[in-house]
């Protein structure tokens, strides 16, 4: 694992810090679970995360790592139950809270794919629940590419690589000794004194004048990262638990699209636009005003050769006074760019470098102290644009949930098919009133689409009689 991976890995201690994250798909119809289990069964090999289980390093000295589990079962990971009627959409979102809630069994690979027939109007939903260890929201797409297909019935799948079919067929237990090697190196990549003054450092700041000046750079550094702990800023989302609820909402992508552009700023300017927005109107209605709040913005920093998680966190003060939407989407996109510029958060990072040193109990006390600090949470995911289909199931709608990891609520959005849908995952806590922020949210979505230049239409006119066919060469050119 890398040190990010390990992280979210240890932080698991404090179930507030839970990093498992979801997606519900709506189905057409519900899907062929043979066909189903082979794809996944095939998706597992393509994959290997799918196949692996966490394991510890020896003697808890660095980070854990990944072992193929030689009892994998897919059964165990696809599964299908089914909503009582009515099966309403209110319905499927809470049983997708518990499911979400419900911890991994650490000794096998961390992931399953939950099959919910029963959705009014004939429909199926499907639940991909996956441990932030596997991978991020992006590599999540990524993964979809193994199991969903362009066409209802595709035909045979291509080979697998046999290489690769062998290779799976011949799983061995890690050896000990590579394991013990690889979590030295881990537990060395920094040098220990450096991470022991952090260590004396957080716990008594006030010796870090007695440090040496050949270490006091990286050490000033990594515990100034770990010591912000300016509080979040709203008077209502002041309370935290582990109750939660799931609200969706769908928004058209090209509209939001066109009207980023014409303001001058990106998709993700107006997603996060739309929150502060929505935010600001909630705490309004609530009868406690708010000049600003504290959100955080996932950045990806994959590449074609990243494995697993590759993204950092902004974090950034976003205005929620009264303004009009135009003014708030200048102001935010500033403050956007200016993030951009100044590099994503480290925070994240530097309590992962030192956490292999440290006691779970004080990393998960920082890891709070970290998330305290911010009020809500957004992600932005790219998704397709065109139809697609899993065992034989048209895709028709795709709502992520991401983490909560400490804040009042994480909004993540996912693009498909000419629409962006929205997951909100939010602690019931904190937001007192679910149903009052999901309408808050629709109504600042509604007011950047409504920016949106009206489509121009043809004039309502008689179409003109076809050409007559001597002169057919003269009317294209006439046309052109």
């Amino acid at each position: 694992m890398s040190d990010t991976e390990a992280l979210m890995w240890r932080l698991e201690k404090d179930p507030y810090l839970a990093s498992t994250f979801a997606n519900i798909t709506i189905l057409d119809r519900p899907p062929d679970m043979d066909l189903l289990y082979a794809r996944m069964e095939r998706t597992s090999v393509l994959f290997p995360r799918l196949r692996r289980r966490v394991q510890l390093a020896p003697g808890n000295i660095g980070n854990p790592s990944w072992a193929d589990d030689p009892g994998f079962d897919i059964r165990h990971h696809v599964r299908q139950m089914a909503l009582p009627a009515p099966g309403s959409m209110r319905q499927l979102q809470d049983l997708v809270t518990l499911l979400i809630a419900d911890p991994f069994d650490r000794s096998r690979p961390l992931w399953q794919f939950i099959v919910i027939d029963g959705l009014e109007g004939g429909r199926s939903a499907m639940v991909l629940k996956l441990h932030h260890t596997v991978t991020d929201g992006e590599g999540g797409v990524e993964l979809s590419l193994q199991y969903l297909d362009l066409e209802r019935e595709p035909g045979p799948l291509p080979a697998i690589d046999p290489e690769i079919l062998n290779a799976v067929n011949n799983v061995k237990e890690p050896d000990a000794t590579d394991a013990l090697r690889g979590a030295m190196s881990d537990s060395l990549r920094i040098p220990l004194a450096v991470l022991k003054q952090v260590r004396d450092v957080l716990a008594n700041p006030s010796v870090l004048g007695e440090i040496g000046s050949s270490t006091s750079a990286t050490v000033r550094s990594l515990v100034a990262q770990l010591s912000e702990s300016d509080a979040a800023r709203s008077p209502l989302w002041t309370e935290r638990s582990l109750r939660r609820r799931l609200e969706v909402a769908r928004v058209p992508y090209t509209e939001m699209r066109t009207v980023s552009k014409m303001l001058g700023g990106t998709l993700n300017t107006a997603f996060v636009t739309a929150a502060a927005h929505a935010a600001g109107r909630y705490h309004d209605q609530m009868g406690a005003p708010v000049e600003s709040l504290r959100a955080s913005m996932a950045i990806s920093t994959r590449t074609s050769a990243s494995e697993g998680n590759a993204f950092s966190l902004v974090r950034m003060l976003v205005p929620t006074s009264p303004m009009g939407i135009t003014d708030r989407f200048e102001a935010i996109n500033e403050i956007l760019t200016a993030a951009r510029g100044g590099g994503a958060s480290n925070a994240l990072e530097a309590i992962a470098t030192v956490s292999t040193v440290m006691p779970t109990s004080v990393i998960t006390r920082l890891a709070r102290s970290q998330a305290e600090t911010v009020d809500f949470a957004t992600s932005n995911v790219r998704g397709a644009g065109i139809p697609l289909y899993v065992a034989g199931a048209k895709l028709l709608a795709n709502y992520p949930i991401g983490p909560l990891g400490g804040v009042a609520f994480n909004m993540t959005l996912l693009s498909y098919m000419g629409s962006l849908d929205v997951g909100i995952n939010i602690d019931e806590a904190a937001v007192e009133s679910p149903e009052l922020l999901r309408e808050s949210l629709e109504l600042a979505f509604s007011e950047i689409v409504s920016l949106a230049p009206a489509q121009e239409t043809a004039p309502d006119v008689p179409p003109p009689p076809p050409p007559p066919a001597a002169p057919r060469r003269r009317w294209f050119r006439r046309s052109r």
